[in-house]
């Protein structure tokens, strides 16, 4: 559990930190890759790829998924890699509730295409996803 719980820490702080940086320093889009991946400032008022819900039922609906996630963490996290996982999502969950508490917004700050911009707990969030879905797999098959 100790993995768990140093990567929810590390990831927390990777998404406040970077947060915090684009709303100091971060004015005009940065191009990385051209126009295909940049830095760009975007205040996120939604979820996800924000879509909106009226605001106290989505911080009910965050704070309600971050503790459904905590309490299966408690009991599925038995392997380095769940451990990594899980830690990812809480991690990048709580970093996302910290951004949005200090000002309503969530800091968004990756343009990648035409997807929409998203920020490091964000990252934190779908890296944690798809390794939880590959050890689920790789479970399966009894590798």
């Amino acid at each position: 559990m100790k993995t768990l719980w140093i990567t929810v820490g590390l990831s927390i702080i990777g998404g406040v930190g970077t947060a915090l940086l684009a709303d100091v320093f971060l004015n005009e889009r940065f191009a990385i890759v051209g126009s295909f991946v940049g830095l760009e400032y975007s205040l996120n008022e939604g979820i996800a790829f924000g879509m909106r819900i009226p605001g106290s039922l989505q911080f009910i609906l965050i704070l309600a998924a971050l503790f459904f996630v905590a309490c299966y963490a408690r009991k599925e996290a038995t392997t380095f890699l769940s451990q990594i996982g899980f830690g990812l999502i809480l991690g990048g969950g709580i970093a996302n509730v910290i951004d949005r508490l200090s000002d309503g917004f969530v800091t968004d700050m990756i343009q990648v295409g035409t997807f929409p911009i998203f920020n490091i707990a964000d990252s934190c969030i779908t890296i944690g996803i798809v390794l939880l879905f590959y050890e689920m797999v790789v479970r399966s098959r009894g590798a």
